[in-house]
């Protein structure tokens, strides 16, 4: 393994030459200087795992040394040592951030375990550091996808709300990267040192996710053997994201309500409140105001939540993006699996910017994976995209959805089920209108439509 490189730093000669030959021993590489400045004039030049140096120096100190270190680095650990000890100067090296601070003259074994301690705690440091940022390379700002208009208005938005406290509530169908967005606004903001907690509410049982979402005592019900933990509590100083919130229960609607009112909840089958410092995001696939218009959601919550609204635009409707996205996947899994390709075919290319995506990025991200990993030249080829793609451009191409087709009657080819009931209901919408003579109420009673729900429609469709 390489040896740990060790910068000792002293205006003592004799000093210097004893942790030269000590360290030198130990394995590790040495470079000693007899002034701050110059020991400083390497650093900047090249890499090192720990700093020794002399507290009280000429020129610049042993302070004034780790504070310009701190400049670009801040992972390397450094020891102080001095001859003049006092409770004072141990405090300004301890406060300046020095790992550990030793008085001349000192017990070799002693530091020499120490040594190794702050070598482990730089490499833990690093290795932190450097994780943090993959982390926030995979699901930070810069990680959204596309140039087009409505991503451009997403990425405003995000920018604008990171650092605030508001609530946000995301919407859009599946797979338009909700999630996503939730993560990029966490790591955007000043919360992103501490976690970010998400949690599927449709994907937990209705009895268990109250105990997820804010824990339990021991003996709560059958089963609750020990006190736990909640999510929200485990998300305090962080971000907490409920996707698919619409699915939570009336009940548990009217808890968690109170939660965002108070700021503070109980366990299941506790008794002390406990307060969280905590940012909520939620998202939901489904058409919200509709669920409030028929009760299914309530109206309080959702104003609640409701303070920024962030609409995620289907991929059908941001097709400027499509080449951009493709590619962005095409590296991203070309590099996962070795493999050489650089793009599409010009016909698999308008396969992929014709063909309609009812699973949104999520889809194009599936199709991608499979092409690049069949696909066995530098370009991937219609034959190695999934054939239903083929059938259904191909059925665009023929005319298919050049018109609403209203009939019970599906063509051999297939058809865009989503878009043709969208232009479906848009035109019986307008029928109605047309027969109620413009009034929306009546409109809505034509329809068997709650009046909020038949806004709702009126609005979706610019009517």
């Amino acid at each position: 393994m390489k040896p740990h490189n060790i910068v000792v730093v002293d205006d003592e000669k004799d000093m210097r030459e004893l942790l030269d030959i000590m360290l030198t021993k130990e394995g590790y590489g040495v470079k000693t200087f007899s002034t701050g400045l110059s020991a400083l004039e390497y650093l900047k030049e090249n890499s090192f795992d720990l700093v020794i140096t002399d507290l009280r120096m000429p020129e610049m100190d042993g302070v004034e040394l780790l504070k310009s270190i701190r400049k670009f680095n801040s992972d390397a650990p450094v020891i102080m040592v001095t001859a003049y000890a006092s409770v004072d100067t141990a405090l300004e090296a301890m406060k300046s951030g020095a790992f550990d601070y030793f008085n001349k003259p000192f017990n070799v074994e002693e530091i020499k375990l120490n040594i190794r301690k702050a070598l482990k705690y730089g490499h833990l440091s690093k290795e932190n550091r450097i994780l943090k940022k993959d982390f926030k390379s995979r699901y930070g700002f810069a990680n959204l996808v596309g140039t087009g208009e409505k991503m451009t208005e997403v990425y405003s938005l995000i920018m604008s709300v990171a650092d605030t406290r508001s609530t946000v509530f995301i919407t859009g169908e599946s797979g338009t990267g909700k999630e996503l967005v939730a993560r990029a606004i966490h790591f955007e903001s000043k919360r992103n040192d501490h976690p970010f907690v998400a949690i599927n509410c449709g994907a937990i049982p209705e009895h268990l996710i109250e105990s997820e979402l804010f824990g339990h005592q021991k003996g709560a019900f059958t089963g609750a053997i020990s006190n736990k933990t909640g999510l929200v509590e485990e998300a305090n100083g962080g971000t907490l994201f409920l996707d698919e919130i619409t699915e939570l229960s009336l009940l548990l609607q009217v808890k968690f309500l109170r939660f965002i009112q108070e700021r503070n909840f109980r366990r299941v089958g506790g008794t002390a409140d406990i307060c969280v410092d905590i940012r909520i995001i939620a998202a939901s696939n489904k058409r919200v105001e509709e669920a409030v218009a028929e009760g299914m959601f309530r109206e309080d919550l959702f104003y609640r939540l409701n303070v920024i609204r962030i609409e995620m635009p289907p991929l059908r409707e941001r097709k400027e993006d499509l080449p951009n996205l493709a590619g962005f996947f095409i590296e991203k899994y070309a590099t996962e699996y070795g493999k050489s390709i650089k793009g599409f075919t010009s016909d698999a290319l308008q396969v992929i910017e014709n063909y309609s995506y009812k699973g949104n990025v999520r889809e194009l991200e599936n199709i991608v994976e499979r092409a690049v990993t069949l696909e066995a030249g530098d370009r991937i080829s219609v034959n190695s995209l999934p054939p239903h793609m083929n059938r259904a451009v191909s059925a665009l191409e023929g005319g298919i959805d050049a018109g609403p087709k209203y009939g019970t009657d599906v063509a051999a080819e297939g058809c865009d089920l989503e878009a043709t009931l969208e232009e479906y209901e848009k035109r019986i919408i307008k029928e109605a209108l047309g027969r109620s003579g413009g009034d929306k109420k009546k409109a809505a009673e034509l329809l068997g439509l709650k009046l909020r729900s038949m806004r709702y429609k009126l609005d979706k469709y610019d009517l």
